[in-house]
């Protein structure tokens, strides 16, 4: 709070779940599909399911320390309360990664899309388009992008809503499986828990986003009440709209033999469902899903940068600062604008591996976190229901990221140790070779 003025406690519970959704972007089931639909032998529902329970234990330790520190920085506050600043802070370098290039990675996608329709434009007019959108968007009150956030959730569910009709319409007249409702997407005799696994192992990126709820903790009434369960509806609502849609999309495509590219599924899936007029409808949802978590991914890293730049591990007098009139961090919501426009440069697949390797840091430390605070620390593990809340839990939920640490691609983890060891030499700068503390801002004085 550099200028000495604050974050506007402004947001209600399902701004702030539609904003976690936004960030999820609904139609990704539909890009996903193709992949693990070969790798699992058709049955993608169930490693919907998979993936959702998985994620809830991670989505519970989140609940539990936002109550305990109800602050703007997620994993980073927690660790740098709970275990260490020095540590903190590594952890919100790290999770820099998956903040940061989760704009640019939604920039780099409406490149590809308006690229195929108007290939004589040039790919970086669509980039500035829409980063300078994105950024007007989310330089005004945080009002202003929750709702217009809002509004790309709702009709990506409608979309879906449509798209789900027009299946059920396909299944009666014999398509698919021929039946509206059949065990076999979720279960066969020639499955097995292994595929099913390496297919949930893919599809919990698909919920990277119930934690990014935690970042507007200090703009929301009540937030220990609140938050906690915006992050657990977030996840649950983002869990059913991924199985419902894979559901009735595994329905009509058992398999794959349909698709020329099962790796690139959602253009087909429209075309076979609807025709070429609702596929423009879908490709207008999907583009609509790019947008909504360019939004709410802008959102969520100016909130981090802020946090960091107020406890002064970066420069309080530009992170740190609030925009008087408009109570946003106007100066963090353009410097991610500049960094999204690397996305002119940048290729799909780089950015997406250091998006992931930052997401893992997040789950595992928050996991821990969890342990040191309750039991560790407080001792509130003497009870059978502490012992599950506090303890199996979120070793549970470790367990569950250990998994996908196991799948992560080596480049991503090889691009995120270099960056994890940058923040290192940086930590070393601002603490002296670590004679002095790393700083922290007093939330609770200042409250």
């Amino acid at each position: 709070m550099e200028n000495g003025v604050g974050l506007k406690k402004s947001l209600g519970l399902w701004s702030i779940v539609m904003l976690g959704v936004g960030y999820m972007t609904p139609m990704v089931v539909f890009d996903t599909f193709g992949i693990v639909s070969n790798d699992t032998g058709g049955h993608v529902p169930t490693s919907y399911i998979l993936a959702l329970a998985a994620m809830l234990f991670t989505a519970a330790s989140y609940g539990k320390l936002v109550k305990v520190f109800p602050m703007a920085g997620s994993a980073y506050t927690y660790t740098a309360k709970t275990i260490h600043p020095n540590l903190g802070f590594l952890v919100g370098w790290s999770a820099l990664l998956d903040y940061l290039f989760l704009p640019m990675v939604n920039a780099l996608l409406t490149k590809y899309y308006f690229e195929a329709l108007f290939p004589s434009v040039p790919g970086w007019v669509w980039v500035v388009l829409f980063v300078g959108l994105v950024t007007l968007v989310n330089v005004f009150s945080v009002n202003v992008s929750a709702n217009f956030n809002t509004l790309l959730v709702l009709f990506q569910i409608l979309v879906i809503v449509i798209f789900v009709g027009l299946v059920i319409h396909g299944l009666v007249k014999g398509e698919g499986t021929g039946s509206i409702f059949s065990i076999q997407p979720f279960f066969s005799s020639h499955m097995h828990i292994s595929t099913l696994i390496a297919g949930a192992t893919v599809l919990c990126f698909s919920f990277l986003g119930f934690d990014a709820v935690t970042t507007m903790s200090e703009e929301t009434p009540n937030a220990v009440k609140t938050i906690p369960r915006a992050i657990f509806l977030t996840a649950l609502l983002g869990g059913i709209l991924f199985i419902v849609a894979s559901y009735f999309t595994q329905s009509f495509f058992p398999d794959v033999s349909k698709f020329k590219s099962p790796d690139s599924s959602a253009p087909e899936i429209a075309l076979y469902v609807g025709g070429k007029l609702f596929q423009a409808f879908f490709l207008a949802g999907t583009f609509t899903g790019t947008l909504a978590s360019g939004v709410a991914s802008h959102t969520s890293v100016s909130r981090l940068l802020y946090v960091m730049g107020r406890d002064n591990v970066l420069p309080a007098k530009y992170f740190g600062y609030v925009h008087p009139k408009w109570r946003t961090p106007v100066f963090n919501v353009i410097a991610v604008g500049i960094i999204s426009l690397s996305a002119i440069f940048f290729n799909l697949e780089t950015a997406t591996s250091l998006i992931n390797f930052g997401a893992l840091i997040s789950f595992t430390f928050v996991n821990l976190c969890v342990i040191v605070h309750f039991v560790l620390k407080n001792k509130q593990h003497k009870s059978v229901k502490g012992i599950w809340t506090y303890i199996l839990s979120p070793i549970i939920g470790a367990a569950f990221v250990f998994i996908l640490w196991l799948n992560l691609n080596i480049d991503s983890f090889m691009l995120g140790i270099a960056w994890a060891i940058i923040g290192f030499c940086y930590l070393m700068y601002i603490t002296k070779m670590f004679k002095e503390e790393t700083p922290q801002f007093k939330f609770e004085e200042a409250m």
